[in-house]
């Protein structure tokens, strides 16, 4: 499925994390996150994960942690992939 536009989900308040969603070549994720040692691998799983679930295998993602829990890295990755492919009205209850 393409990205339709560039999309954006997400605060900078702690505990959240906010995601951009555009065009790109395979999933790039650049994460900025001041646990991305301990935990950066797990929460790019988290985002590849869902982008894959809704079949998108092309996006350059850009992301900004400020200590987000698993579920919160998924439900701000299915709000984003829902606007980047203008699916909100729409939504893909199988990727919960």
């Amino acid at each position: 499925m393409g990205i339709k536009e560039t999309a954006l989900a997400g605060t900078l308040e702690s505990s959240d994390i906010q995601i951009t969603l555009s065009e790109g070549s395979g999933i790039d994720i650049d994460l900025d996150s001041s646990v991305e040692a301990l935990y950066g691998d797990q929460i790019k799983k988290v985002i590849t994960d869902t982008l894959n679930k809704y079949g998108i295998t092309d996006a350059k993602v850009k992301a900004v942690d400020k200590g987000a829990l698993d579920c919160v890295v998924k439900a701000r990755t299915m709000a984003v992939a829902q606007r980047a492919l203008g699916t909100t009205e729409e939504p893909n209850w199988e990727v919960l």
